[in-house]
C-alpha cells in the first residue's frame, strides 16, 4: 500500500482514497490472501513507497530472476 494514495489531491485536497474504497481494497486483499493460502501459496503485503518496498523485498529474497509490475496511469492536466 503506497501511502501517497491516501493523501489529498494536489488541486482541491480531496482524499484520493475515501473510506469506502479503502474498505473495499482491504477486504479484497484479505480475500485474495485467504484464497492463495487455500491453494498453498501466500500474499506479501507491505506499506510504503513501491520503489523502496520492492528494492527491500528483492534484497531479502536474494534470488529474484524477474520482476513484473503495473504502473498507474496518471492523468495529465
Amino acid at each position: 500500500f503506497d501511502p501517497r494514495h491516501y493523501l489529498g489531491t494536489h488541486c482541491y485536497g480531496f482524499p484520493k482514497t475515501g473510506p469506502h474504497r479503502l474498505r473495499f481494497l482491504l477486504e479484497s486483499v484479505k480475500d485474495l490472501r485467504d484464497t492463495l493460502k487455500k491453494k498453498g501459496s501466500t500474499l506479501v503485503v507491505r506499506k510504503g513507497k513501491p520503489e523502496d518496498v520492492i528494492r527491500d523485498l528483492t534484497a531479502q529474497l536474494g534470488s529474484v530472476s524477474a520482476l513484473v509490475f503495473h504502473e498507474e496511469v496518471r492523468e495529465i492536466l
